[in-house]
């Protein structure tokens, strides 16, 4: 069998060594030196013996010490930087134990210093096991490190996992003990470019950014920007620049350039490896004139999925759903069901489900829902008070395959008090091309005397709200929106020409459950995801709508808390929901 050459010369250099210690043997022979005895050799062996077991003890000593407190490679930044190679080496797969594991297969990709936590995220693929088994590391230039559990982690099969890891102490930056990615630098989440969508239909790049502080609702002045590509966006000769089409609230729309559609082309038919360069492709907006500033970006562009329509009509092709629905949450599990199963009761027929760093067991609850029976999709929306941007983005995703989409909260169902059903509804406006959205009043409802949370549902257990409307939700055409993409409160900007139509109250209108027993109203309004809305606790905007009548900033519960918002009893849909959902054999509803 063939050897290497390599092996063949160490083959050599074991022959030699063979060689060359008989001839010593034989010089010392011939030197005159006496062979020792057998006293001697036992006294050989006796000092090599102790001397084994000293360094057994010792470097089993380091070991000890080693896993304990494992030092972590620092940096030589000036600036504390996202850490994550560890002196212990050893490579496990994704089920090992201990916070000490190495893990060969997760890299982390970027770091986002959050207002209450650090996210890090994972590249694709990354196997990541459960919180339990690994760490959040905390380090600074002078080796001073902190280690705590993550707060939750979240993984998707087709995007990357995330980690949530505790707000370290000031100036320290995270690190996870199982990763061996080089150092990276946490992005501060009030000024960056988090995401990237490509829209084929005009060749443009939708971006979204934090930090150019756009007012709501408003158009800004797109040429006061531009947008740049590159995978070194520090370096001005590297990149292309294109001009920005529009500019409102974190949404940026620009041209996409032709070599960047043909590199990302060529990337995604797989001729080009997008890691081939070491670094992907990102987009970033950049002001222009004087004192011009980039903003930081982990946003690569992602290319929005097309759909073969599958019907026609005389006119048009038709889209697989008539009616679709966004919402972004945030640990809203246990309403999840009955939100999901009502409306595909009503005509719903596809979900899009933006999920807020929720920790409480969402991706349980839609796994044990059939797929067959709801189209139900979680997508991975991490950024906080970005819920605008979060609608944007739904829009582009379900405009290919979606004729109408409505964007309401997991707290609002859907209700029709007269004889119309949904498809009646739509179909009516389906035939007027000039209406692209409608509009339904809400209805808040209030805790309706209860203390603890409806066993039956939120349908059933509250029936008295306030007497007025508070607002209107939407329903719309995504074909029809503004390319913007403005949106507030649940509608948006249209398109030049196009019109919204109202919807009486007798015929479709929305219960809102707003006020809840008191554990889930401090819940929901501790943390909103609103872009333009206060939080609870924030003394700013207190007597908004989206504010709680009457509570200002204080998280304590008033004694008539279960006998507020209570003007009007209302059964419509409670009624509604026995009749069409009730077990006649056990009595009990689906979820």
């Amino acid at each position: 069998m063939a050897i290497s050459a390599k092996e063949r010369k160490l083959s050599r250099l074991g022959s030699g060594k063979a060689v060359n210690g008989g001839g010593g043997g034989s010089l010392g022979a011939r030197g005159g030196h006496r062979p020792p005895t057998a006293g001697g050799r036992r006294r050989l062996f006796a000092v090599f013996f102790a001397f084994l077991c000293a360094g057994a003890v010792v470097f089993g000593g380091v070991h000890a010490i080693g896993a304990s407190f494992r030092p972590v490679l620092l940096t030589a930044w000036p600036s504390a930087t996202l850490n994550a190679l560890s002196s212990e080496r050893r490579v496990q797969q994704a089920g090992g134990n201990g916070a000490g594991t190495v893990l060969a297969s997760v890299q982390i990709r970027h770091a986002v210093a959050l207002p209450d936590h650090v996210l890090v995220i994972l590249s694709d693929g990354s196997l990541l096991p459960a919180p339990g088994h690994f760490e959040c590391l905390y380090s600074t230039a002078n080796s001073m490190q902190l280690r705590r559990r993550p707060l939750s982690v979240a993984a998707l099969p087709d995007g990357p996992s995330l980690v949530h890891c505790p707000a370290g102490p000031s100036e320290m930056a995270v690190s996870l003990s199982l990763s061996q990615s080089p150092p990276v630098t946490p992005f501060q989440w009030d000024q960056l470019v988090y995401t990237a969508l490509l829209d084929s239909r005009d060749n443009s790049t939708v971006v979204f950014a934090k930090g150019m502080n756009l007012r709501p609702g408003r158009l800004g002045v797109p040429s006061r920007y531009e947008c740049v590509f590159g995978r070194d966006l520090s370096k001005p000769k590297l990149v292309v620049t294109s001009p920005v089409v529009s500019a409102a609230q974190e949404t940026f729309r620009c041209v996409t350039p032709v070599r960047i559609r043909r590199y990302l082309r060529m990337t995604a038919d797989g001729n080009i490896n997008r890691n081939s360069a070491g670094k992907p492709m990102l987009v970033s907006i950049r002001t222009k004139g004087r004192g011009s500033s980039t903003l930081p970006s982990i946003a690569q562009p992602e290319p929005l999925h097309r759909y073969n329509r599958h019907r026609h009509t005389r006119h048009r092709q038709q889209k697989v759903h008539s009616m679709c629905v966004c919402t972004m949450l945030r640990n809203q599990a246990r309403f999840l069901r009955e939100w999901v199963m009502y409306h595909s009761h009503i005509g719903v027929q596809r979900w899009f489900i933006y999920d807020n760093n929720s920790d409480d067991g969402i991706e349980e609850v839609l796994g044990s829902m059939d797929p067959s029976a709801y189209n139900a999709t979680r997508h991975l929306w991490p950024w906080m008070k970005s819920q605008e941007a979060g609608f944007a983005h739904c829009a582009l995703r379900a405009r290919e395959s979606c004729e109408w989409v409505g964007f309401i909260d997991i707290d609002e169902f859907l209700h029709f008090p007269g004889n119309q059903t949904l498809q009646d509804v739509l179909r009516n406006y389906s035939s007027r091309p000039r209406i692209g959205e409608l509009r339904t009043a809400c209805h808040s409802f209030g805790p309706s005397g209860r203390t603890k949370i409806p066993k039956k549902g939120v349908t059933t257990g509250y029936t008295c709200r306030l007497a007025a409307p508070e607002r209107h939700k939407s329903i719309v055409r995504p074909d029809a929106l503004n390319p913007s993409l403005i949106n507030v409160v649940h509608h948006f900007h249209l398109k030049e020409g196009m019109k919204y139509a109202n919807i009486g109250q007798g015929v479709m209108l929305i219960n809102h459950y707003k006020y809840q027993v008191w554990e889930v109203f401090k819940e929901k309004f501790a943390g909103r995801v609103a872009t333009y809305v206060a939080d609870w606790q924030d003394e700013e905007n207190v007597g908004s709508r989206d504010r709680a009548p009457g509570l200002g900033t204080k998280p304590v519960e008033p004694e008539d808390w279960p006998s507020r918002f209570c003007e009007v009893y209302d059964t419509g849909l409670k009624d509604f929901v026995h009749k069409e959902f009730t077990d006649p054999q056990t009595g009990s509803l689906p979820w």
